[in-house]
């Protein structure tokens, strides 16, 4: 009943035309390509790095028609030794619309299209690699930041005693120090992928 009532709210809508195609545009399909292993890793990877949806990263590079019209005009074939990998993806309608027009315009292949169009990310993923390296040395400065300033409270805390007003503003300052610390630990976690990806 609530679907229906939705439904019809939605019809409703004083939307126009262009505005209603627009819309449409932005409905999700799933559509399987063949692509080689290391550009579906490469999406994975700097999806998770930079965390969005992998459906939107795909659709940010496959929207742009004037770039997917130079690759269909420089294809040629794919490499022999490429092996690809059968692969379904979730992107918007509007994005599979102009990769099947540009493929029929071109006679170039939907999987060819699409695999020069992430070969745009591999700089980006060795951008985020550095960047990970870099946060890598943060925690472990972090770390040590958190050491010397529990080393400080438990020095104060001896000194002045727990229920000493200073320590309360100590333990207040340090709660926010730990909370960063395990953050950034975290992000390093999820981080570690990256730093074996290598562009072939």
């Amino acid at each position: 009943m609530r679907d229906g009532m939705d439904q019809e709210r939605i019809s409703q809508l004083p939307i126009g035309g262009g505005e209603a195609a627009r819309l449409r545009g932005r409905q999700s399909v799933r559509t399987t390509f063949k692509l080689p292993e290391q550009s579906i890793r490469a999406l994975s990877l700097l999806a998770s790095q930079l965390g969005i949806k992998q459906k939107s990263l795909f659709d940010h590079l496959i929207a742009d028609m004037e770039a997917l019209t130079a690759i269909a005009r420089e294809f040629d074939a794919f490499p022999s030794e490429s092996r690809r990998v059968a692969k379904t993806y979730v992107i918007s309608k509007k994005t599979l619309e102009n990769l099947e027009q540009v493929s029929s315009e071109y006679n170039t292949p939907r999987d060819a299209l699409v695999a020069v169009s992430l070969n745009r990310i591999f700089p980006l993923i060795e951008q985020e690699k550095e960047k990970h390296l870099q946060r890598q040395e943060l925690v472990g400065d972090v770390r040590q930041w958190l050491v010397e300033g529990t080393a400080l409270c438990t020095q104060a805390e001896s000194e002045l005693g727990a229920d000493d007003p200073a320590m309360a503003e100590l333990r207040a300052m340090m709660r926010p120090v730990v909370k960063a610390f395990a953050n950034i630990e975290s992000m390093v976690d999820k981080g570690s992928e990256i730093e074996t990806f290598q562009v072939d």
